[in-house]
């Protein structure tokens, strides 16, 4: 009864806007501890969904192109217009020894020192997507908090970065002014989820570098098919400088309007339901491998199928058919 209680403190204290119950409620979503999940989940179920849509932005963007700084111009930009802001930095673990930087907070002092900001650096744990494994719950509780806008910072660039459009509305891809083999770098499938291009950098002698580059961009956009969700005009590329502030008020004016255009056509009510069922199968198969690294009998079987796949005497594929058939007692399917 006394946790039951805590969690109902925990989560009223959230809505409130309370930043040090905010940041009590998000440690404890992100542990792996058995207690700390069922007390995550049943403060979770009390907190109540917020009253007003938020805007959900995902960024992503290669190394040196300027995130941080990015971020911190822009969330100033936000806050200074009567915005409340929330930036959840997910910062990449060690494979080895699970560490992580998280040192966003450092790189973006005015940002994190103003009180209608939050920033919240977590560690991937390896997960891939460069997200975090809650950062959808955690999304969830900045927004009860009465955070209006949440900026998903994510890890790295590449073809996993679709888990990000899975969880935000609109995904901006920052790039650095370059030439065509930048472009050439730049994978298809994340230049396919991303809904603006912002060349970042546009300042000084890089300014007609930079709008060179957007013009490349803009070419190669205007060669993709037109997707489920892109009002007219959408996907786009634009140029900012962080540094500058140039370009800034356009670029939000152009998420605001892809975002409520989208809200209102219907379509971000539909993917949000996707993306809640996305997130079920993504659990469900985290949940399965707890399971299986927590039974005893299971990992024996999963150390010998191991060594025989080694030792080249099974297919990988052989051997996780044979260890789901001897979890669950059957792989095929009837479909009749």
């Amino acid at each position: 009864m006394a946790d039951q209680t805590d969690q109902d403190d925990l989560a009223r204290r959230v809505a409130a806007g309370e930043r040090r119950a905010l940041a009590r409620a998000i440690t404890l979503v992100e542990s792996t501890r058995s207690d700390h999940r069922r007390q995550a989940r049943e403060m979770l179920e009390r907190v109540a969904p917020p009253g007003s849509v938020a805007r959900r932005i995902g960024l992503s963007g290669t190394p040196g192109v300027g995130k941080s700084t990015f971020i911190e111009a822009l969330g100033m930009k936000l806050v200074e217009a009567g915005h409340r802001v929330a930036v959840l930095a997910v910062d990449p673990s060690s494979s080895r020894s699970g560490g992580s930087i998280l040192g966003d907070k450092t790189r973006m002092e005015l940002l994190a020192r103003h009180p209608a900001a939050f920033i919240r650096p977590s560690p991937s744990l390896g997960e891939l997507g460069g997200v975090a494994r809650r950062t959808r719950e955690t999304i969830h509780l900045v927004e009860a908090a009465g955070y209006d806008t949440v900026l998903v910072e994510t890890v790295g660039v590449g073809q996993s970065e679709t888990m990000v459009a899975e969880m935000t509305d609109v995904f901006l891809l920052l790039l650095a002014p370059a030439g065509g083999d930048e472009l050439q770098g730049v994978k298809r499938g994340i230049m396919e989820i991303a809904d603006l291009i912002v060349v970042n950098k546009a300042d000084g002698a890089l300014k007609p570098v930079a709008e060179a580059t957007r013009a490349e961009y803009a070419g190669a956009l205007g060669l993709m098919r037109r997707r489920d969700g892109d009002a007219e005009g959408y996907p786009q590329a634009v140029t900012v400088s962080s540094v500058a502030g140039d370009g800034l008020e356009a670029l939000w004016d152009a998420v605001a309007e892809l975002h409520d255009w989208r809200r209102e056509a219907g379509w971000l009510e539909r993917r949000r339901a996707e993306q809640a069922t996305t997130a079920m199968r993504h659990a469900l198969a985290r949940g399965m491998m707890d399971a299986l690294h927590r039974n005893p009998r299971a990992q024996a079987e999963l150390a010998r199928l191991s060594g025989q796949v080694k030792a080249g005497q099974m297919l990988p594929d052989d051997a996780a058919e044979t260890l789901i058939t001897a979890l669950t007692g059957s792989w095929q399917v009837e479909t009749d």
